[in-house]
Parts: structure tokens; sequence; C-alpha cells
């Protein structure tokens, strides 16, 4: 039987790792996006427009059957402190690309994920604590680390044995990254492909999970560690 996946931002840099690696395990993978990801066995296909309820029954009414896993790797990064001219649009958006994302991605795994299936949502390192130059980004990544602990506790929605965790990069090794820090420290940056094998075997169950941890990334000379917290 081919096990299923939903990757939520599978056009993304990260989210194209993630469905590439899946494919090539050949599982059916399903793409969650503004634009299509040709590699990917399915594409459902968001607008712009959509309110966040739109957004909802849009993903929930297109996977049909129970999934193996669904990961969410949805978001974006802006800066701005609390002066900043574009604080309040920054802020909207951080909270649309990063906790609209993970909420319909919750609300699909208590509708279409197995028991026993894994739910991976995506926060940040530095969002534990305070991000005073990145407010709006700061404070929605926290959010996504509440909602996994939400998530996580007894009568929270989803499949009963359900894994739920967060990835908490620091800088994930992208094009855009590299374009938009030249000068960087790249042995520093954690390669997406390397990301999207440590969710197939969180998925596989080849590496352990404990349901309600935020689980550090964090790459020094070209290797990198995960550590749940």
């Amino acid at each position: 039987m081919t096990s299923n996946i939903v990757v939520y931002g599978g056009s993304g840099a990260l989210g194209r790792a993630i469905v590439s690696h899946f494919i090539k395990q050949q599982w059916a993978v399903t793409s969650v996006d503004f634009n299509a990801n040709q590699e990917a066995t399915t594409n459902i296909l968001l607008e712009k427009s959509d309110t966040l309820e739109q957004q909802g029954e849009r993903v929930v009414g297109a996977v049909s059957g129970q999934v193996d896993a669904i990961v969410c790797v949805a978001g974006g990064w802006a800066g701005g402190n609390a002066a900043s001219k574009d604080l309040f649009a920054n802020s909207e958006l951080m909270w649309k690309q990063s906790v609209h994302s993970s909420l319909v991605a919750s609300h699909l795994a208590s509708k279409s994920l197995k028991a026993g299936g894994l739910l991976t949502l995506t926060g940040a390192f530095p969002a534990q604590k305070g991000t005073p130059f990145m407010i709006g980004y700061g404070m929605a990544k926290a959010a996504v680390h509440q909602l996994v602990a939400s998530l996580a506790g007894p009568d929270s929605g989803i499949p009963a044995d359900a894994k739920v965790n967060a990835i908490l990069p620091v800088t994930l090794d992208t094009p855009m990254n590299r374009a938009g820090m030249p000068g960087a420290d790249f042995s520093s940056w954690t390669p997406c492909s390397e990301v999207a094998e440590t969710l197939y075997g969180w998925a596989t169950n080849a590496i352990p999970v404990t349901s309600g941890k935020l689980v550090e990334i964090v790459t020094k000379d070209n290797k990198t560690t995960y550590t749940e917290k």
C-alpha cells in the first residue's frame, strides 16, 4: 500500500526538497501552495484572496482518504521593530503565512491524518526568545510553538497516538537566502535536503519522535544537530 504525505508549502525551497525526497521513496505526495509543484503527485492550489476559513475549506475538501503525514513548511520572513513603517503589514503577512497555514494543516490532521501519523509544523529557533528587529515574524513563529503544545495535549482533536512537533531551523540554505546574504558563513546553514531526510525518518518511525516537542535544527561546520526541547 502506498504511503501518503501532504506538504503544505510544497513549492517553496524546503517544500520542494521534501516533495522530491518523498517522491523518490515512492510515496504519494500532495503539495499545497499558490503555485504547482510539477514533481508532486497531486497539487492543491490556493488563492491569495482566500480567507482563513476559505483556505481551510479548500484544502480539507481536496484531500481524500487518510494520510500518513502532514508537513507544514509554508512561511516567510519579514523584519521590522515597533517603530517600523511596515510593522502592521509585515506582521499581518507573517501571521497569514505561518499561523494560518499551520492552523489549516492542524485542522486537516483532525480530518485526514491516520492514527499514529505525523504532523510537523515550522517554528523558528530565534522565536524562543525576543526578536526586537523582526517582531511580526517572532510573534507568528511563537504562536506556532504554542500550537504544537496545544495539539499534543489531551482532547486536541488530532487522531489518537499522532505525533506532532515543530522544526526550529536557524537559517536554511536556500537560493533566496544566499542571494540576500552572499557574505554569510554557509557552513552554518542547514541544507533543505537534510531536513527532508530527517522528516522522512520521522514519518517512517526510523527516527524516534516525541510528540509536543520543538526540534532545534543547528548547523555548525556543515554538521547538523536536531535537539528536542
